[in-house]
């Protein structure tokens, strides 16, 4: 199973405050969407319910929490990665697409196999955030979006690999 992180942080690693996201970059939100479409994608519980309680259309939404009673309106509850990666196996997937927040991002990690990092070009405050890469991991592609009416930050789509 490939696990593939999806990301937008902040030059200073911050991916968001009091549960939400701190930019709109509709260009990046179109990335996302097209990236993550038709696979299963897993999120923490805290994303989820900065998402409205709300399964993401098109995709096998899987949340990862240790609370066992949580309402998941039509996600399927996980306790633990591996649970992820087993039920996207059993149902024919290759790949697996972690998209939050920071807690879920540092379990997967060791995991992974891709990044795909929006860098944010701001510094800002937050309260979650993306764990720092090492030496184990090379950009392969990046593409720069200038800010512009719809977009208040600049930003580069980077494509990330493990030696």
């Amino acid at each position: 199973m490939n696990i593939t992180l999806v990301v937008a942080a902040s030059d200073n690693n911050v991916i968001g405050k009091d549960n939400q996201l701190l930019w709109h970059l509709p260009k990046d939100m179109r990335f996302f969407k097209n990236t993550t479409w038709g696979l299963p994608i897993l999120m923490g519980r805290k994303t989820f319910e900065s998402l409205g309680n709300k399964v993401l259309p098109g995709r096998l939404n899987l949340i990862l929490s240790n609370q066992k009673n949580i309402k998941t309106n039509g996600a399927t509850l996980v306790h633990s990665l591996q649970d992820a990666v087993n039920l996207a196996t059993k149902q024919d997937y290759k790949q697996l697409m972690v998209i939050g927040g920071g807690q879920i991002y540092e379990l997967a990690l060791p995991s992974a196999h891709t990044i795909m990092l929006t860098r944010v070009h701001t510094t800002i405050e937050g309260d979650a955030f993306f764990p720092a890469l090492n030496e184990d991991w090379v950009k392969k592609e990046s593409t720069f979006y200038n800010s512009d009416e719809k977009h208040s930050y600049s930003f580069d789509i980077e494509c990330w690999q493990r030696k």
